[in-house]
């Protein structure tokens, strides 16, 4: 989830006008784009970007996890281009695997191609060029991954991902107004909301008792931009010990243990692991996002009690040789609602499918 920094709040006065500058920015990079006036490589293959309008945890990694398991299914080879935050790889082009560190291509990418050894997964600040560094064996499908502001690749689709709080129509009592709208460097926004024009579908990562509540948020932000509405929420699939070993189930982990998290929304992590195991950790240890955990190594085994980390932290973590057990919680999108388009006009419409279904539609018409 996109959370301000608190001076962002109290600067808010100073800061608006910069904004307005980054806003126009933005809206001249698309307008040259529209007009064919940007540098723009075309992929051989299908391309979809799965990204957000604004900064912060929206899901998008599950969500091109999805991707590759949707395609993994079908025995389609994906590809996905990454800039990999953070990541410092030898050279251009450079592909994460086995044989990778998370230094090298990010913990993020690192994950997804250690869970899917089909897909080809290229960090490459330029996309275009990570995607050209394919073409003696190009991919049936491209996964532009946090692609939507990236527009020197051509797309097919743009599923652009929102969370509650980029929608939420007023402050939540003595909390802080809503993201709406709110561009660099005053809010959390890449872009003004004129950018969702180009939104091929909406994906927003809620839970089920808040999505009644957020219908409402949606048709009033989203009216004017018309596309379908697809709610998903994380579900644990189960423990993983990071030797390898897993899926494995809630009751493989008896007694006391640790949460350590070096992610953008530990939160939500933090609930998903009490929940699956059926009690909250004795301690929490929640560092910044893609944190080097190398650098923490006494204070992770001070407690001598089993870990368990996300995914993403699992691929740092496991290199450690920590003295203790260490186990990941997998989790996987789960696709629970959707609107329609219509819907968000409020006009009568039948209603618009799942996603899986939804997707798999939209990927016969393409061919």
């Amino acid at each position: 989830m996109a959370k301000r920094h608190p001076l962002q709040n109290i600067l808010s006065p100073l800061l608006l006008p910069l904004s307005g500058v980054y806003g126009a920015g933005g809206r001249l990079r698309r307008s040259l784009a529209r007009q064919g006036r940007l540098r723009v490589w075309r992929p051989p293959a299908l391309c979809v970007s799965v990204g957000n309008i604004s900064w912060g945890g929206t899901g998008k990694t599950p969500i091109v996890d999805w991707l590759l398991a949707w395609a993994d299914a079908r025995a389609l080879r994906a590809a996905v281009l990454t800039r990999g935050y953070g990541a410092h790889p030898p050279g251009p082009a450079f592909p994460a695997g086995p044989g990778a560190s998370p230094a090298e291509c990010g913990d993020e990418p690192l994950m997804l191609a250690l869970r899917h050894p089909r897909a080809s997964v290229i960090v490459d600040p330029d996309r275009s060029r990570g995607g050209r560094s394919l073409a003696a064996c190009p991919p049936d499908l491209y996964l532009l991954d946090d692609g939507f502001q990236h527009l020197g690749t051509a797309r097919d689709l743009d599923l652009v991902l929102l969370d509650a709080d980029d929608v939420r129509l007023s402050p939540r009592p003595g909390g802080e107004p809503s993201n709406w709208g709110r561009i660099l460097p005053a809010g959390t926004w890449r872009e003004p909301e004129t950018a969702l024009e180009q939104a091929g579908a909406y994906l927003v990562k809620t839970e089920p008792k808040e999505w009644p509540t957020l219908v409402s948020a949606l048709k009033q932000r989203l009216h004017t931009f018309p596309r379908p509405v697809f709610a998903f929420r994380l579900e644990p699939e189960g423990l993983r010990s990071l030797t390898g070993e897993g899926p494995l189930p809630a009751s493989s982990l008896c007694g006391p243990y640790v949460f350590a998290s070096g992610i953008g929304a530990p939160g939500q992590a933090l609930r998903t692991v009490t929940d699956f195991l059926g009690r909250a950790p004795q301690t929490v240890f929640s560092f910044p996002d893609h944190h080097d955990f190398r650098t923490s190594l006494k204070t992770l085994s001070r407690p001598g009690l089993p870990i368990v980390c996300t995914g993403k932290d699992a691929v740092k973590l496991f290199r450690l040789d920590l003295p203790v057990p260490c186990f990941s919680l997998d989790v996987k999108a789960v696709f629970f609602a959707s609107l329609s388009a219509e819907e968000l006009q409020g006009r009568d419409a039948p209603d618009v499918p799942d996603f899986p279904l939804w997707w798999e539609n939209w990927w016969q018409q393409q061919h």
